[in-house]
């Protein structure tokens, strides 16, 4: 799952519309520019079928500072707050399951990844010949694992890429980003 810029929404826009790239921006900017202008006038702003964006107050509160762990006063602040629509929710809810392989395939990748640092930081200090034969242990382990897993979940991976296949067919494999 990627991250959808304001250049790709007004790429994607153009393309429907018989405008310009340039034009459709300006367009686009415009609606960002109502939206925030509603808000700081009005407070909230209705989009139907999309969803509604409020400004709410946050009241003060004691948190504490992550590096020192310190006691710190926040103060009370404005915020802006979005309860999404009827509509959009049906339609990311229909998603759902595609999205939920998605970040589990994401995450079952970070955690080798991390698995693979932490290895490689304890074998710094080992003599070659040991570091060799982990390192030999680890993939012939992570091997075995990936095969169990693609015949449980429909997910397939490689040295290369991680991918969801579609059935039985390879050539219906879905691409979802680099593993190593």
């Amino acid at each position: 799952m990627t991250k959808k810029t304001k250049k790709e929404i007004v790429k994607t826009i153009s393309e429907h519309v018989e405008l310009t790239q340039l034009q459709t921006k300006k367009l686009v900017q415009r609606m960002f520019d109502a939206i925030i202008d509603s808000l700081t006038d009005q407070g909230r702003i209705e989009l139907r079928n999309f969803g509604v964006f409020e400004v709410k107050k946050r009241a003060s509160r004691r948190a504490r500072n992550p590096r020192s762990g310190e006691r710190v006063d926040v103060p009370a602040k404005l915020v802006v707050t979005f309860k999404p629509g009827k509509e959009m929710e049906q339609r990311v809810r229909a998603r759902s399951k595609e999205l939920e392989q998605l970040l589990e395939a994401r995450e079952s990748r970070k955690k080798r990844l991390l698995e693979a640092r932490q290895l490689e930081k304890t074998q710094e200090n080992r003599p070659v010949a040991t570091r060799q034969a982990s390192t030999l242990e680890a993939r012939e382990h992570s091997s075995s694992s990936a095969r169990e897993s693609e015949t449980q979940t429909g997910l397939a991976w490689s040295d290369t890429t991680i991918g969801a296949v579609i059935g039985d067919d390879e050539s219906q494999r879905i691409d979802l980003g680099a593993s190593g």
